[in-house]
């Protein structure tokens, strides 16, 4: 006869913490992902800025 290790309440409770540590995961990824895309947009205007900036200048 098979003892079970877990109420059916601490599985529920179990699955319902997964699910939330997942959701947070998911969320902490997605404010890297948009930190990422927000300095690398930064990053390439600034490198746009720069080369119209010099362009500017070796024509005038």
């Amino acid at each position: 006869m098979a003892v079970p290790l877990m109420t059916q309440e601490a599985e529920a409770a179990t699955r319902a913490d997964a699910a939330a540590s997942r959701r947070k995961a998911d969320l902490h990824g997605l404010a890297l992902l948009a930190t990422i895309i927000i300095a690398m947009t930064a990053w390439i205007g600034a490198l746009v800025w720069a080369a119209i900036a010099f362009l500017s200048w070796l024509v005038s």
